[in-house]
């Protein structure tokens, strides 16, 4: 089989995915949601970058989370002054909460709390939906404490409650509440991380500057230590700053992460050669992110150094900092609740792709479009990268024209931009606007000297439904020359060699090969069950193609193939059900035609429609 779609594994991969998803109704007993919030103001343009460009670490996604029952203890129900019962405020914001709507299942809890307020899971509940939702002062608000609540709900609750007091402008208070009531396990890695910075905010110096807790692992003591460079250069203590900075960058391992700051430090304190040298050694190192890359070339023009952290910055990095090593570890709610709380103190569009690629990870998809739906184009690279995270979550939900129109603005965003073109061209692919697809597949971005394996073969699969053969044959062919041994393309080929009786043997051996690689792949066994038709090989092609349908049942062309089959062996009346279950299916207009013509010349039948299941297997 040709994958005549193109939803090949490879292109899957290296595209869009197309799941969808269905959300369940609300309760009837269900009012309307609060009012949303209003969206994020645009951030302004930053000339800092946020410290080092930490990679995203993919986590696997949490099961979803279990929403207890209403408790005994609500009998009888309360009711707000409109009416609206406990009950059905709970199961609003349950559905809510299931079908990705955090804003509203958030609201949701947050009434039912107030109906509620002696029910410690229902404020645990209701914490933890705002958290999400990014209401982080009614977080803070309804923050669970004392006996009953769950240890770590506290301790989110007091760091929240601790940096949103810095957030409003009370540092001396949030300082207070983080010396009185240190935040403890799993959250204290990022209450050690932003005390330093609070503290200093709030005058007091000697916490601002305390060495990290000999219990804390290597790498985190190394990037308190970090802060408290940053800190003592506020401070206007340059020479213990500097042999701070040039300990932590001569260790083998984590030095990578500390020459961009370090060097930043040195334009600060005028010594360019030396910052120079810090940028090198990262590069050479391997970090080629696009903050070394221009602070090496802002050093080269002498331009202007950039500025020191103020203290709201080094608070919103020390979050962003505790939220990459959370996301490492799989917490993936969590690490979106630091990065709210990052935003609330710097308003960043890098802050806000991170925040909505995690939450897509947590697979909370319309939190995550909304979150993505707020970079600004004022980075053309930020806004393109949100425009395709946007995609890929429209093309999760099944929705393709949405997902198209997001892929062209991150093209129009990053006009040079290969790979924002690909995607775009693997899409247009997708939905079968095949010319469109080659318009851009054949523009600049994509038709290079150096193009790759990917471009050649979209390209090749776009020829061939269109039956451009010469052209879809030349394309395969330098894909094949790419990566020989691809079982994707080694079917693909093959399977157009066998079709068109242009290379029957040697298409065959290609599909055996791509067979041979991947046996467990259905659309490859038809490729091979069919060049064993074309053969005349007629007993060895009923035994594969019967696997195919057992692994694709519902895959017009293999089940059209099977009863080809059936057929040459004289098992006719299979054929004729292997035929009409093709109608059932999802099939193209000319391979209905065709299966018509079919049953009605050979067994002089009317095609029925209306097909039971099966796999195909003989009687």
């Amino acid at each position: 089989m040709r994958f005549v779609s193109c939803r090949s594994a490879l292109f899957a991969a290296a595209s869009l995915v197309a799941l969808g998803a269905a959300a369940p109704s609300l309760a009837q007993d269900t009012p309307d949601p609060a009012p949303a919030a209003q969206e994020a103001p645009e951030a302004p343009a930053a000339d800092e970058p946020m410290g080092q460009d930490p990679e995203i670490i993919i986590a696997e996604a949490p099961e979803e989370p279990k929403v207890d029952p209403i408790p005994a203890e609500w009998s009888p129900v309360p009711t707000d002054a409109q009416g609206h019962s406990a009950f059905g405020l709970y199961l609003a914001a349950r559905n809510a909460l299931t079908s990705g709507e955090a804003e509203a299942g958030a609201a949701y809890l947050n009434r039912v709390y107030a109906l509620t307020p002696e029910q410690p899971r229902v404020r645990e509940q209701a914490f933890t939906a705002a958290l999400l939702a990014g209401d982080l002062d009614d977080a803070a608000r309804i923050a669970p404490v004392g006996e009953g609540a769950t240890a770590v709900i506290v301790q989110a609750g007091r760091l929240v409650g601790a940096v949103q007091a810095f957030a409003h402008g009370d540092a001396r208070r949030a300082d207070a509440m983080l010396a009185a009531a240190p935040v403890g396990e799993p959250h204290r890695r990022a209450g050690l991380y932003v005390q330093g910075w609070i503290a200093a905010a709030a005058g007091d110096w000697d916490r601002a500057l305390a060495t990290p807790p000999v219990d804390l692992d290597p790498i985190s003591v190394l990037l308190m230590r970090a802060n408290r460079a940053r800190l003592l250069e506020l401070r206007r203590r340059y020479d213990e700053a500097d042999a701070e900075w040039r300990d932590l960058t001569s260790h083998a391992l984590a030095s990578r992460l500390f020459r961009l700051p370090y060097g930043e430090f040195l334009e600060r304190r005028g010594k360019r050669d030396e910052a120079l040298a810090q940028y090198d050694a990262a590069l050479t190192a391997g970090a080629e992110d696009r903050s070394t890359t221009e602070a090496r070339a802002r050093v080269l023009a002498k331009g202007r150094p950039p500025a020191a952290l103020s203290l709201r910055q080094g608070a919103a990095l020390a979050m962003r900092t505790a939220a990459d090593q959370i996301i490492a570890q799989r917490g993936l709610e969590f690490g979106v609740v630091y990065l709210r709380l990052a935003l609330n103190l710097e308003p960043d569009d890098q802050t806000r792709l991170y925040i909505g690629q995690t939450l897509q990870k947590a697979e909370l998809e319309a939190a995550a479009r909304a979150m993505l739906a707020t970079v600004g184009q004022g980075d053309p690279e930020l806004y393109s990268a949100s425009r395709v995270q946007r995609a890929l979550s429209f093309e999760k939900a099944g929705q393709s024209e949405d997902a198209l129109a997001e892929l062209r603005r991150a093209v129009e965003a990053q006009p040079g931009d290969p790979a924002a073109a690909y995607l775009l061209a693997g899409q247009l692919v997708q939905m079968k606007r095949f010319e469109e697809g080659l318009t851009v597949l054949n523009g600049p971005q994509l038709n290079t000297a150096g193009q790759g394996f990917e471009v050649h073969f979209l390209r090749g699969a776009a020829y061939e439904a269109l039956k451009r053969y010469p052209e879809a044959e030349a394309e395969l062919w330098a894909a094949l020359q790419q990566q020989p041994n691809n079982p994707t393309v080694l079917n693909y080929l093959g399977y157009l060699w066998v079709d068109n009786g242009s290379r029957v043997e040697q298409g065959a051996e290609m599909i055996a090969r791509a067979h041979a690689a991947d046996p467990d792949d259905g659309n490859i066994q038809d490729s091979l069950g069919w060049s064993q038709y074309r053969r005349g090989q007629f007993d060895a092609a009923v035994e594969n193609l019967e696997q195919a349908v057992a692994k694709e049942p519902a895959n017009a062309e293999i089940n059209d193939h099977l009863g080809d089959a059936y057929w040459a062996v004289g098992r006719q009346r299979e054929a004729g059900f292997q035929w009409n279950r093709v109608l059932t299916l999802d099939v193209e207009a000319d391979r209905r035609t065709e299966v018509e013509a079919k049953l009605r010349d050979r067994l002089n039948q009317a095609p029925s429609g209306d097909a039971g299941g099966g796999d195909g297997a003989a009687d």
